[in-house]
This record gives C-alpha cells, sequence and structure tokens, in this order.
C-alpha cells in the first residue's frame, strides 16, 4: 500500500512539475552593491569577471532615484545612484556609480528623491548619455520597491 501511495505521489508530480516550472521565475534576482559595480573601469571598459557574469542577468541593487528632469513626480525612465543628492550637484558620480533605469513596459513609478528603493531588473553594462553625463549601466526595471535593509 506504502508503494502504491509513493507511486501516485510521484506520479503526480511528475505531471505537475512542467506546469509548475513555468509558472515559477527562471531564478532570484542576485543582490548586488554599489562595490560591485565599481569593478567596472569606465576609461577603457574592462570589468571585474563577477561584474561580467552577471551582465544580462537579473539583480537586486539598492539606491536613490535621480529624475531625468527635476519637475518629474513619476516617470518609465531615471537615474539610480549610491546615495542621495548624487546627480544633483556637480560633479556627477562617476559612471560606475550610475544607472540608467527603463522600466519594462514602459511602466511609469513614482519618482521619489528622497526615498532609497531596490531596484529588481536586468543589469546591461552599457555607455548610455544622460543629462547628467556618462552612465555606466542600463536596467531594465522590472520593480522598485522601498528599502527595508533586507
Amino acid at each position: 500500500m506504502r508503494l502504491l501511495i509513493l507511486a501516485l505521489l510521484l506520479t503526480a508530480t511528475a505531471v505537475a512539475s512542467p506546469l509548475a516550472a513555468q509558472s515559477r521565475p527562471t531564478s532570484a534576482p542576485v543582490a548586488i552593491d554599489w562595490r560591485l559595480l565599481a569593478g567596472l573601469d569606465y576609461e577603457n571598459g574592462k570589468m571585474t569577471d563577477t561584474l561580467r557574469k552577471l551582465d544580462g542577468k537579473t539583480v537586486r541593487v539598492p539606491g536613490f532615484v535621480v529624475p531625468l528632469d527635476d519637475a518629474m513626480e513619476e516617470g518609465a525612465e531615471f537615474l539610480l545612484v549610491p546615495y542621495y543628492g548624487a546627480c544633483v550637484h556637480t560633479p556627477p558620480p562617476p559612471p560606475n556609480q550610475m544607472a540608467f533605469v527603463q522600466m519594462a513596459g514602459k511602466r511609469s513609478v513614482r519618482l521619489g528623491l528622497f526615498d532609497a528603493v531596490w531596484m529588481e531588473g536586468t543589469l546591461r553594462v552599457k555607455n548610455v548619455d544622460s543629462p547628467y553625463g556618462q552612465v555606466g549601466f542600463e536596467i531594465e526595471g522590472l520593480s522598485m520597491k522601498p528599502y527595508t535593509g533586507k
């Protein structure tokens, strides 16, 4: 009887697995920080092996939002920087300390200047021109949540 129940459970699991795999995200985002992003030498394009392996992967990085226009309160494109006030005064941070974010599907999000956030999205090591200068990364934003420290 135990073997029959075990066989039924294994069969049910095997049948359900393909459906479950389709609804599950392929992988959890990799938590990174700005020290890792500083591994990009923006003067010659060289980068650490760790950073090279993250190019094209889904990441989760903390930061502060900088609107591309000072009057913007919402938007689908903005900069992400490691500390409050970056880009507001000159000089701007170096390119390896700024990411240009484009939200997937052009979805607009609230651009709270004073709020630390967790940004999740696909990281690309890519030069982008911005109103604040050269940017070293692009992130296709999947979600933006308030920073919780975790």
